[in-house]
This record gives structure tokens, C-alpha cells and sequence, in this order.
């Protein structure tokens, strides 16, 4: 893990981590603003006493209306298109902007406004207009939420150029990327993944970034780099524990970024382990895993003693079986089996 350059941290959970990156920008600078569907009840509601009911769908923005007011933690109607471009116009005009799309699942609603707009401004306007935009948005499968709640399109951010995107993996990323993508003037994509909202770790309680496009390792190997996004890089880890047991040692490298790819540091990687495994939540074709394989075979290929491989779900939208979106996310024996096999290989 990165060091800690604050001093006193707690255990936090992740979700915990993101609202309080949340509340210490919004109380740093009273140009952050917030806009979303149910983040604080839901629009209209107010007369009902629903305010705060559920601080947001995922309780990542509890607390946040009763300190800031209706007027910068904005509850909207069920149209993304709509406050998502709100929210863009907004950060061109002076406003550092937040937008919560409820699920990565509904970005083709507003691909418009983040694909010609938020995209595209600052350079179509050569530099003269900042965009400090962040859209928040969740990712993963393993919930039973069918095929319209369960997708990891992250991937699809990456080849857009003029967007950055980070994939936190534990609390204390959680909160150090959220505060570096809010106080970026370029839009950030920030992904949280379902299945870490109750992770604890422990977290500085003084504000504090951390560097989109930097890779980290949180396990040290020598024969085969494993690369994680998001949950999956815990997947990784129990992965190399136990292949620890059959005398293979594994580092683990945690992407924490789709936009910009830390190339650097995954090469650098494989150049010492000679072999690597990349884990990805997202479909295989066109994948983030896809991306880093053919980047190391470019630039690694004299360093390396298996072909670069890849862990991902299969080519289909994600099953409401529960039964069977268990076997379509990559999991520890999947990522075991893969790694086996490259040492079969000789």
C-alpha cells in the first residue's frame, strides 16, 4: 500500500471513504456541487419528509443535504442526459461539478453529453476552458441485479480521449482518488465497485490525493506479475496466496487507473517476473486486459517466458442465474488455473 502522509487514520469502509473525500471538498470549496437521482431522497420529496432517507442508493452521500443544503446536493429527475450535462455545463462556467449516475449499466443515455462535451471541450476550445467535472459511477457483477445492474464498462471510458478514469480497490484509494478527481480541472470518471462498499481499511482523516495514472503493488513476487482493476485485484491477492503454497510467487500490481494506463509500472513488473496474468471484470474484446497483454508483448516481449494472458468475464451481458454469474465473474480458482497453466508451458 502507499505510504500515509497524514497522521492520524481509523478504519473506515469504503463507502465511508468516498462521502467523507465528498464533504471535505464540499466544505474546502464552495464551488463543488453535487447532482444526482436519490442522493438525497429523491427530487420533489421534500414536502414527504423523505430527505436523507437513504443517503443515496448506496449511502455514499448520507449526510451530505443536511450540511450543504438543497443548493449544492441536488436530488434530480430520472434523466441522466439531463443533469449529467447540467453538471458539465456547470464545471465549464466556474462550478466544480459531481454526477452521479446510479449504474455504468445507463451511460448510453448520456454518452452524448460525455462523449462531444465533457470530452472534447478544453481541447476544442484550445485550452482555455477547464472542465473539473467528475462523474461517479458503479461497476460489478455478483449481486443478482440482472444484466442492466451489473456491468463493468470501464473500458469503454479508455479509448475515449479528454477523460481520465480511476478504479479504486480499497478505502484508503477510495478516498485519495475521489479528492484528486474532484480537484482536477479535467473530467474524471471514478468507479466504484458494489462489492467493496463494505471493505474497512484504514484511512488518513485529513484530506489528501492521490496521482491518477499510478499503478501500485500490494504484493512483492518474482515469477508472475498479476494485474488487478478494482475488486479484482483482491481476487489477485487470495490468487497468489495460494499459489504461494505451490512455490509460485506472485506480485500482485493494482491498476487503480483506465485513463491514463500506468504501462510503466505493469512492464516494469513483468521484466522481473517474466510472465503476467491481468484480471478484468469487463466482456474480453477490446478489454482493459486486452490493452495491457499487447502492450507487454510490444514492449516486453525479449522478457518474457509465456505469452501474456488474461482472466475476464465471458463475451456475454451479465445472468440474473445466480448460479451462473457465478461462474461468469473471474474468480481466485479461474485466475489459479490460468497461472498453472502458463508454468505447464515450461
Amino acid at each position: 500500500m502507499s505510504s500515509m502522509s497524514t497522521t492520524a487514520t481509523r478504519e473506515i469502509q469504503y463507502r465511508q471513504a468516498i462521502n467523507e473525500a465528498i464533504r471535505q471538498e464540499m466544505t474546502r470549496d464552495e464551488t463543488v456541487i453535487i447532482m444526482g437521482e436519490e442522493i438525497a431522497g429523491g427530487a420533489g420529496r421534500e414536502d414527504q419528509g423523505i430527505v436523507d432517507a437513504w443517503g443515496g442508493p448506496f449511502r455514499t452521500t448520507v449526510g451530505l443535504i443536511q450540511e450543504f443544503g438543497n443548493q449544492r446536493v441536488l436530488d434530480t429527475p430520472l434523466s441522466e442526459a439531463a443533469f449529467v450535462g447540467a453538471a458539465i455545463g456547470a464545471a465549464s462556467t466556474g462550478m466544480r461539478t459531481i454526477a452521479e449516475l446510479m449504474f455504468v449499466d445507463f451511460v448510453g443515455v448520456c454518452m452524448d453529453q460525455l462523449l462531444n462535451n465533457a470530452a472534447k471541450m478544453r481541447y476544442m476550445f484550445g485550452g482555455q476552458v477547464k472542465l473539473p467535472f467528475t462523474l461517479l459511477t458503479r461497476i460489478g457483477a455478483g449481486f443478482g441485479s440482472a444484466a442492466q445492474h451489473s456491468e463493468s464498462y470501464y473500458s469503454i471510458f479508455s479509448h475515449i480521449p479528454g477523460l481520465k478514469g480511476v478504479v479504486p480497490s480499497d478505502p484508503y484509494t477510495a478516498k485519495g482518488l475521489l479528492t484528486a478527481a474532484i480537484r482536477d480541472d479535467d473530467p474524471v470518471v471514478y468507479f466504484e465497485h458494489k462489492g467493496l462498499y463494505g471493505n474497512t481499511g484504514p484511512v488518513p482523516e485529513e484530506p489528501y490525493e492521490l496521482p491518477i495514472g499510478k499503478a501500485r503493488t500490494v504484493r512483492e513476487g518474482t515469477d508472475i506479475t498479476l494485474v488487478g482493476i478494482s475488486r479484482m485485484t483482491w481476487v489477485c491477492t487470495a490468487a497468489a496466496e495460494e499459489l504461494a503454497k505451490e512455490g509460485i510467487n506472485a506480485e500482485v500490481v493494482d491498476l487503480l487507473s483506465i485513463s491514463p494506463i500506468d504501462y510503466d509500472h505493469v512492464i516494469d513488473s513483468v521484466k522481473r517476473t517474466h510472465r503476467l496474468v491481468v484480471v478484468d471484470e469487463d466482456t474480453p474484446i477490446c478489454s482493459i486486459a486486452s490493452e495491457i497483454c499487447a502492450m507487454v508483448a510490444e514492449e516486453a516481449f525479449d522478457y518474457l517466458d509465456a505469452p501474456p494472458s488474461k482472466v475476464t468475464a465471458p463475451h456475454t451481458p451479465v445472468p440474473y442465474s445466480r448460479a451462473l454469474e457465478n461462474n461468469y465473474m473471474p474468480n481466485e480458482a479461474r485466475v489459479i488455473k490460468t497461472v498453472q497453466n502458463l508454468f505447464a508451458r515450461g
